[in-house]
């Protein structure tokens, strides 16, 4: 059975490939991107985030089975966390009453090694607070104090911001309740594009501290593999899984947990 899917970030990385994955099951997918896409919009601001939704809901006919939020940024600005967390529960929120019109309805949204991570606590608490604006402006001072590294930790942050808002949300009525399965799939830093090329070498993987136990020959992610599991997470033979993050990171994180369950 078709099924049409919107999926953000969809002219680079990990979206593009799991656009691809889709379409090469048979699907319609309506992309979204700054360029590129079906459609094109900004997510840092309001005005973009309803855009989407306005012409996802043109385009799609009114109903959406899959929405994949996987656009995101990583750099060291305010607009790492306008995207990453705000962009993507815009998106998935908007969706929502054209996902809830369809018969299996699924949603999906891409963090990183979320737990394991170093997040700045005073950032992630103005996040969950809901206030942009506040969340925002104090990114920029961190900015401020930060080295071009640093743009990690308001990445780690938003990320799992994100994350803890998904978990959060899948339960509640107008998502769980709707019969809407709200997932969060963490790829490890072999699936990122920012991070994929230094962990080439011995060097890159130490300084990255590349934990993951890697097979040989596979030392760099295919965004393939997370897009496939994306896939099935938002179609209906996924029954059931629901409120979960989900890891595809060369075992990195029950390396680092292994007593954990």
């Amino acid at each position: 059975m078709t099924r049409t899917y919107v999926v953000t970030g969809s002219a680079t990385g990990l979206g593009k490939a799991t656009a691809l994955k889709l379409r090469e099951d048979g699907h319609r997918v309506i992309g979204v991107d700054l360029v590129g896409a079906d459609i094109n919009v900004d997510l840092t601001n309001a005005e973009g985030r309803e855009e989407l939704v306005a012409q996802a809901t043109e385009l799609s006919g009114g109903i959406v089975d899959g929405a994949l939020a996987i656009a995101d940024r990583m750099r060291p600005s305010s607009e790492t966390v306008s995207v990453n967390h705000f962009g993507a529960v815009a998106t998935l929120e908007g969706l929502r009453p054209l996902l809830a019109l369809s018969d299996a309805p699924r949603a999906a949204v891409v963090a990183t090694l979320v737990p394991l991570e170093e997040v700045n606590g005073r950032l992630l608490e103005l996040i969950e607070t809901g206030d942009e604006e506040a969340a925002l402006a104090y990114s920029d001072e961190l900015t401020s104090e930060l080295t071009p590294l640093g743009s990690s930790v308001l990445f780690a942050t938003s990320k799992q911001s994100v994350a803890r808002w998904a978990r959060q949300a899948a339960t509640r009525p107008e998502w769980g309740g709707s019969g809407i399965a709200l997932n969060v799939v963490a790829p490890g830093r072999s699936f990122m594009s920012m991070t994929a090329g230094a962990l080439e070498t011995d060097e890159g993987r130490a300084a990255h501290g590349h934990e993951e136990p890697v097979a040989p020959g596979q030392l760099t992610g295919d965004a393939s593999h997370v897009a496939n599991l994306l896939a099935w997470l938002t179609s209906e033979d996924n029954g059931y899984v629901t409120g979960q993050v989900i890891y595809a990171d060369d075992g990195a994180e029950s390396a680092r947990r292994p007593a954990r369950v």
